[in-house]
């Protein structure tokens, strides 16, 4: 079992990162959180936490930059109805501290702006993670944080356009690019830096 890498950053683009590891380099799905943590393109010494996913037909490895994340992907994948694609949709939308405070609240309409989530499967998402965040010993210590609320009310709004405007930057997009993706993103309650990130990701990857 792969349980992380370090090695040099040599591809960071939507949703996939790639790390060149002794001369071998592996591919990892990651989310906009993860994205969002990660240096510029051709950095040495970057560790990502890894999750070995084997399916019929298909052997995917994944990157995250935290355990609380890794430790989320394997209770949502673990869900009925929820795969890796699902799961890092959510992590995407979310980082970890925010999530908590999403279940905390049992916020069905925060949790449908998960692109994919709808909700009927947003309530039953909470549900379940409500279960999961208060047995999990890693994911239970994010429970006393600030709601998810806070901590995007807590953002400074200059601070969180620049942070996304440079791990777009650093992930190959012009600033011209980085700068139209981002546009609307408060008025779509995307507020912090990774939910900030999570919505450019996805104007841009829907105008393919």
């Amino acid at each position: 079992m792969i349980v992380s890498l370090t090695g040099r950053l040599v591809e960071l683009s939507p949703g996939i990162a790639v790390l060149d590891v002794g001369g071998v380099g592996y591919q990892m799905g990651i989310s906009a959180t993860t994205a969002a943590s990660l240096p510029s393109v051709g950095s040495p010494g970057v560790t990502l936490l890894t999750r070995l996913v084997v399916r019929e037909g298909a052997i995917d490895l994944y990157g995250f930059a935290s355990g609380e994340e890794r430790s989320l992907f394997d209770r949502l994948t673990h869900i009925s109805g929820v795969g890796p694609k699902l799961a890092l949709s959510v992590l995407s939308t979310f980082s970890p501290q925010v999530l908590a405070g999403v279940v905390a609240d049992q916020s069905v309409t925060r949790m449908a702006k998960v692109p994919g989530v709808g909700k009927k499967t947003a309530s039953r998402l909470l549900i379940e993670l409500a279960d999961v965040f208060a047995k999990d010993v890693v994911l239970s210590k994010l429970i006393a944080a600030p709601s998810s609320a806070e901590v995007e009310d807590a953002s400074d709004e200059g601070a969180v356009d620049v942070d996304a405007l440079e791990a777009l930057l650093s992930m190959g997009f012009t600033q011209k690019e980085a700068q139209l993706a981002l546009e609307g993103h408060r008025e779509a309650g995307a507020l912090g830096t990774e939910a900030a990130l999570g919505y450019a990701l996805r104007r841009i990857g829907g105008r393919g």
